[in-house]
């Protein structure tokens, strides 16, 4: 019988010693065969472990795409270097002559989501664009990548019709021209071509990167590793490297003395490879998480914790491999990490981004929408616009999605 994960991360650990918890946390969630996301089915559905913004309505997407249209708008008229970029031509709509990556007059204006999930995000957002864009998804989960190559065609083609073909078959552009360049399904952030122009979306993403444990002492930080006793993963104290107290000094804010901080040095690294790729657009972060000085009162237990079939699940080493494995981000220092690297930054809740794009002006015709129909309608088609009001408000709870964090990184 082969080994399960947590028999390959003990064995690991009587040959190696102790490990630092990113390392278990990245086997955890992503080893080939083991990780909770390498196998079975897609986990951001009904029937799996967790439901986002997009699983929970088609309007988180189609309010996401007027964010798109105005971010084309706001590079289109201040180029590269000053100069007004006119919108990319027909040759370049169909793929003719058109690069990857560059910016630059006539450029392709891309779009790439990261996490991209089934595609519950990018269908409704496509659909809803008027512009032409050059799509990329980038996925860790094989299922998932199964899933988006149905969503992201091998081509550059325009959208605002539907992006599937009624056959599911061959997808041809509008000339019936295939693009160059093959899938645009990646499994990886690097494997995206350098000096894109566009915008890079991340919905609930950063905050699955693996993380440090820190915790604080009378005498300075120290960290949590994962060892062994006898058949069973435990955290164990061990000192602090270099790195991880960098961090903790600089951002982990107010910590009580035995507090848990995650640190997210992942997070960081993958904010400064998606800075890289973008010569000119937007990168926008949404997730959970808060201010340093607001994750204050969750320092005394930390905010690290598992989820399995929508419910919170056991101690994240109990199962490795059988549960999802989270951490509120740390606002704080990603707003810091992007001015540093000379992005211009804006923060955001939920709640607030999406009103700002017009999601709240939605919500007040939906409802009279209902009213209208309640008088003298079609009962079917008012049950269809008061689920299409509750997902609203869903999205716009401030106890709920509503209270997401938005980030938005702007190069150029």
């Amino acid at each position: 019988m082969a080994p399960t994960l947590n028999e390959i991360l003990l064995t690991r650990i009587t040959e190696r010693g102790p490990i630092p918890f990113e390392e278990f946390q990245e086997a955890a969630l992503y080893h080939p065969e083991h990780g909770f996301f390498a196998k079975g089915a897609l986990r951001s559905t009904k029937a799996g472990d967790f439901l986002t913004s997009p699983e929970v309505s088609s309007l988180f997407g189609e309010t996401l795409a007027g964010f798109v249209e105005s971010e084309r708008q706001r590079v289109a008229s201040t180029g590269v270097d000053g100069e007004s970029v006119p919108p990319a031509s027909e040759a370049s709509v169909r793929g003719e002559g058109a690069v990857a990556g560059g910016g630059g007059r006539g450029a392709l204006f891309h779009l790439v989501e990261v996490g991209a999930g089934s595609g519950s995000l990018l269908k409704p957002l496509l659909n809803t664009l008027t512009h032409p864009v050059d799509v990329w998804a980038v996925e860790a989960s094989p299922m998932a990548r199964e899933a988006l190559a149905a969503v992201v065609p091998p081509y550059l083609r325009p959208f605002g019709a539907e992006v599937l073909s009624s056959q599911g078959g061959d997808r041809t552009g509008e000339e019936g021209s295939p693009r160059d360049g093959g899938s645009r399904v990646l499994s990886s952030l690097d494997e995206l071509p350098d000096r894109l122009t566009g915008v890079i979306l991340a919905n609930e993403l950063l905050d699955n990167l693996p993380v440090a444990i820190a915790v604080r002492t009378e005498d300075g930080w120290r960290e949590r590793w994962v060892g062994a006793d006898g058949d069973q993963l435990v955290l164990i104290d061990a000192p602090a490297r270099p790195e991880v107290v960098a961090w903790c000094d600089r951002f982990a804010g107010p910590c009580p003395i035995d507090g848990f901080v995650e640190v997210q040095l992942a997070a960081a690294k993958w904010l400064a490879t998606a800075l890289g790729k973008l010569d000119h657009g937007a990168l926008v972060l949404i997730d959970y998480g808060d201010t340093a000085e607001n994750l204050e009162p969750r320092r005394t237990e930390g905010t690290l914790r598992t989820y399995r079939a929508h419910h919170v699940g056991p101690h994240p080493l109990d199962v490795p491999g059988e549960t999802d494995i989270t951490s509120d981000l740390n606002f704080t220092a990603l707003q810091a990490l992007a001015v540093d690297l000379g992005a211009d930054v804006k923060y955001h809740r939920q709640d607030e981004f999406l009103s700002s794009l017009g999601l709240r002006d939605r919500l007040s015709q939906l409802r009279r929408r209902e009213l209208d129909l309640a008088r003298h309608g079609d009962p079917l088609e008012r049950l269809k616009i008061r689920s299409l009001k509750n997902e609203a408000e869903t999205l716009l709870n401030p106890r709920g999605l509503g209270d997401f964090r938005v980030l938005v990184a702007r190069n150029g």
